[in-house]
């Protein structure tokens, strides 16, 4: 049990990392469309397309960032108590918590298909906005960012399990995936 457990944090680690690698270049694109939307507004004529476009990269790059940053621990946490507690305290605090996460991953990864599926029923369902793009690239996105979350809140799940199971720290903020097991 204790391989699998290995082994699956190392995939599931490896993967998110490398997404989240490549996708904080997304940043760049975002603000190119900005920028060429500025520039538009200020110049030329303005577009109809670059805001929502904007607001669609902003969602790419917020969901699918997720799971790096969960695995970066560059969440936001409340240690008011938990700044306090000993690394196996922690270690039961982050298994009964996370049960929550994953409720509400299951639930939102839930909606999210249900919606994705809604979309692609009735001839591909559509922006109300001026430009009126199709939603369901941003939708299937959302789930697959969800569904990336959801596997890494196991993978910190199971990092919590073989520290409390083997008392050695599976978590290495400053490392790489490959390095911290």
């Amino acid at each position: 049990m204790i391989g699998a457990l290995r082994t699956y944090v190392a995939v599931v680690d490896r993967f998110n990392y490398g997404l989240g690698r490549v996708i904080m270049f997304g940043i760049f694109a975002l603000m190119g469309v900005l920028l060429f939307s500025s520039i538009n507004k200020t110049f030329f004529t303005p577009t109809l397309w670059t805001l929502e476009m904007a607001q669609f990269l902003m969602v790419g790059y917020f969901i699918l960032g997720g799971p790096y940053a969960m695995q970066m621990g560059a969440n936001v946490r409340m240690d008011l108590f938990y700044g306090e507690f000993s690394p196996r305290r922690k270690a039961w605090t982050d298994c009964f918590t996370v049960l929550f996460l994953l409720v509400y991953l299951a639930i939102l990864l839930w909606g999210g298909i249900e919606s994705t599926i809604y979309s692609f029923q009735y001839g591909g369902e559509r922006s109300p906005s001026a430009w009126r793009p199709y939603l369901w690239p941003i939708k299937v996105t959302m789930c697959i960012g969800i569904g990336l979350m959801l596997l890494q809140a196991l993978s910190e799940l199971a990092k919590d399990i073989l520290f409390l199971k083997t008392g050695e720290p599976v978590r290495h903020q400053d490392q790489e995936p490959s390095d911290a097991l």
